[in-house]
């Protein structure tokens, strides 16, 4: 049994060696491309640039192969080509699977349809059955692909009948809203969200890409909608191409989310306004630009910063309203069971217990209750300082921020965090911070950040 195994290993051997006799094994192709490289004593070369969107077949051309030779034209050679370590089957004109490219080039590099430049090797290995060996490898070479995806763009902005006013009609650039996103790509986070009201019925929408707001010439091309004038479905498809204008069949309260992966759309009734103003003492009652977001849409949980000061005398007093600066079915402290922590009920008025500043706040309009957290200190913590401690930040009064100096927060993740502990934290994106966030990962020395909502409808900071 040793000595025929002995025997098969001498003969695959020798079936490997080359000689000057040339075997054509694998049909190759005749016309290699300049850029070839060699393959033992054959040759392999990439083809010009995959753009996977026009490839409909279960595998794609990425490579044109001259074989190596052997003694023994009884055996052909299968082939593999590698990327960073990893090997897929290549047949002999130079074909791999579609799927295994697609997969790779997504795995690493995300799906935005950039031209990605993938060093590779191929391997030529020939077996008798029971053994295989590898009887040559090729040079680097490089294959240019793009993967399939949709255009999608930085960000959207929706325009309507619903957003005219006095001032503006509701289809310009002064009236357009902007969908919300997160940090991520696009391409890795396709899915943009945006709330809003129409008090009339039938009114109609479309989307505007960020490119078209930036250019001044919103309806130039790349404008989305529906494929049907006047569609007034929950659900559908958009496309950008003749775009139409959906429409709102009632009056209400609005989410549309938009998936631009796969150009669908979702519109939802919600019962409660996407935010609550704060009105008080602190502006003389004269301003209501400090506001929470709603958190949860079935119970109507509202959460935020809001910073409360008494310049004038008249003590820690304040209100919501619903829409900022009405006074049109405003929220006041009668209609609420649960005061927590530092909330307190003036006699009509909300109030606090502990003394002027930055208030973190939980109203629950469902429940009718409400908790007041003081924060005592906003701290920055993460791996420039090992986790341990918080570098206290400094509330600006004039700016509504935090702000610290010389922080050196790093790349490797930090956060915010309220009275040194993990019940109230932000993290995220620098520009719409979210209680309990992702770590940030954006170094810097100067950092501001601006938890009051009072300049824009998410909380963020800078970093420089």
């Amino acid at each position: 049994m040793i000595k025929k195994i002995l025997l098969g290993m001498t003969l695959l051997m020798a079936m490997v060696s080359c000689t000057e006799d040339y075997t054509d094994w694998g049909n190759p192709q005749t016309n290699p491309q300049e850029e070839a490289v060699a393959f033992g004593n054959g040759s392999v070369a990439p083809v010009d640039v995959i753009n996977l969107a026009d490839v409909k077949t279960e595998k794609v051309k990425v490579a044109s192969i001259v074989a190596p030779t052997s003694s023994d034209a009884a055996y052909t050679p299968n082939y593999k080509i590698n990327f960073d370590g990893q090997s897929f089957d290549i047949d002999a004109d130079g074909n791999m699977a579609t799927a295994e490219l697609t997969s790779y080039i997504v795995d690493k590099y995300g799906k935005r349809p950039t031209e990605r430049d993938i060093d590779a090797t191929l391997d030529a290995w020939v077996s008798n059955g029971a053994t295989a060996v590898k009887m040559a490898t090729s040079e680097k070479f490089q294959i240019k692909a793009i993967p399939e995806a949709p255009v999608i763009e930085e960000g959207y902005y929706l325009v309507g009948d619903m957003f005219k006013t006095k001032d503006h009609e509701g289809w310009t650039k002064e009236a357009a809203k902007a969908f919300n996103h997160s940090d991520k790509d696009v391409y890795d986070d396709p899915v943009f969200t945006i709330t809003f009201e129409t008090t009339k019925a039938d009114q109609y929408w479309k989307i505007i890409p960020k490119k078209n707001i930036d250019s001044g010439d919103i309806w130039a091309a790349g404008v989305v909608g529906p494929k049907v004038d006047g569609d007034d479905s929950m659900t559908g498809l958009l496309t950008n191409t003749e775009a139409k204008a959906g429409k709102i069949a009632k009056a209400g309260k609005y989410k549309l989310t938009i998936n631009m992966m796969d150009y669908s759309y979702t519109l939802e009734e919600v019962n409660y306004d996407p935010f609550i103003y704060f009105i008080g003492s602190t502006d003389g009652w004269s301003s209501s630009d400090q506001k929470l977001a709603l958190v949860d849409e079935a119970k109507g949980v509202y959460t935020g910063y809001v910073y409360v000061a008494d310049p004038n005398g008249a003590g820690l007093q304040f209100k919501f309203q619903r829409v900022a600066g009405s006074w049109d079915n405003e929220i006041n402290a009668g209609a609420f069971n649960t005061f927590s922590d530092a909330a307190t009920n003036e006699g009509g008025n909300f109030g606090v217990n502990a003394g002027e500043g930055v208030y973190y706040f939980d109203v629950n309009l469902g429940e009718g209750t409400i908790t007041a957290t003081k924060v005592e200190t906003m701290g920055i913590i993460g791996g420039f300082n090992n986790w341990a401690g918080d570098a206290v930040m400094t509330w600006n009064a004039e700016e509504y921020c935090f702000e610290a100096t010389n922080a050196g927060v790093t790349a490797d993740g930090w956060k915010f965090r309220v009275n040194g502990g993990w019940d109230i934290n932000l993290g995220g994106s620098l520009n719409n911070l979210t209680a309990g966030g992702d770590n940030l990962s954006v170094a810097g020395n100067t950092i501001k950040l601006y938890p009051t909502r009072k300049t824009s409808e998410n909380i963020y900071c800078t970093v420089k």
